[in-house]
């Protein structure tokens, strides 16, 4: 899908309009994780507009020319692609319009809307949201920025990667959140592209096993319904060149509950006074499983790749 090339563009072009996100050594903890080796987490929370998503879509719209967006954007979102659309289209002064699930977060709406979007609820789901984006794109000529089928928004993503090698040369195994899959695409293909060693493993929540459905049937399959509670990690099917991508580059995927999530939530904000929405504390949750996966692991990173109040309230 994406060339170590194409990421390696996407830092130089992006760099101006995006945040270097610190690290942080998860220490000085009351209750210690059972097992678990040296921690770091990559707080991509601390991002522009909260999440990863503002580097692959700052990419996208770079990537635009001014006839393609002169009738605005829309995407359909969870919630973090949606707030990062809202913020590029500002930027670009354009206008956006955001098509979201009936479950996503009343404070990203609020946040979407704060960066002048137009914000509509669509069905349950995203699959639902998305076909409306899509009517909404080719009735009004909108350019449709997806949230994670798209090379330069995948390539986006994948410049977190870079940054990650950057700060933390040793580490030695990370744990990434997946909603569509496009974070892991990118992050997969840089990491192993500059360090084949490191062990990739995704999370995903029971209620929505997308990518590991696909892997353990051998192609992509769509899933018969989705009950995860948490949007910016539910999506019935992903994308053909996704799968091909995690299916080479991912050594692993595994799943934690929505309640798991929660709690590793509660667990950053009473730890590290860190706001992680249940996407960004995906990494603590899996962490907290005692992995199997992780075993002769000597450096691992924790990807925080959200914002939220959840862990606070």
């Amino acid at each position: 899908m994406i060339s170590i090339q194409d990421i390696e563009a996407a830092r130089t072009r992006i760099a101006p309009h995006i945040r270097r996100t610190p690290v942080l050594a998860l220490d000085q903890l009351q209750s210690s994780l059972s097992g678990a080796p040296k921690v770091t987490l990559k707080l991509e929370c601390l991002q522009v507009t909260g999440s990863f998503k503002a580097r692959g879509a700052m990419n996208r719209l770079l990537g635009a020319g001014k006839d393609e967006i002169k009738g605005g954007i829309t995407t359909a979102s969870g919630g973090n692609h949606g707030l990062a659309v809202a913020r590029t289209a500002f930027a670009a002064k354009v206008p956006a319009t955001i098509f979201v699930p009936s479950n996503v977060s009343p404070a990203k709406v609020a946040k979407m809307k704060a960066w002048n979007a137009k914000v509509e609820i669509v069905g349950d789901e995203w699959s639902q949201s998305n076909q409306a984006a899509h009517d909404y794109a080719a009735k009004t000529g909108a350019a449709y920025f997806h949230p994670f089928a798209d090379p330069l928004v995948v390539a986006g993503q994948g410049t977190l990667g870079l940054e990650i090698l950057d700060d933390l040369p040793d580490i030695d195994a990370i744990l990434i959140a997946i909603g569509g899959g496009g974070l892991i695409s990118g992050l997969g293909t840089a990491l192993k592209a500059k360090r084949p060693d490191i062990r990739i493993i995704g999370i995903e929540p029971t209620g929505s096993p997308t990518l590991k459905a696909s892997l353990d049937a051998g192609h992509v399959v769509t899933l018969s319904e989705v009950t995860s509670r948490v949007p910016t990690m539910s999506c019935r099917r992903t994308d053909e060149r996704i799968y091909e991508t995690v299916r080479a580059t991912v050594d692993d995927i595994v799943l934690v509950s929505d309640e798991e999530m929660a709690e590793a939530s509660c667990f950053l904000w009473f730890e590290m006074g860190i706001a992680a929405d249940l996407s960004g504390a995906a990494s603590i949750a899996a962490l907290r499983q005692n992995l199997p996966q992780l075993k002769g692991a000597r450096h691992v990173c924790a990807l925080v790749c959200g914002a939220g109040p959840e862990g606070t309230v």
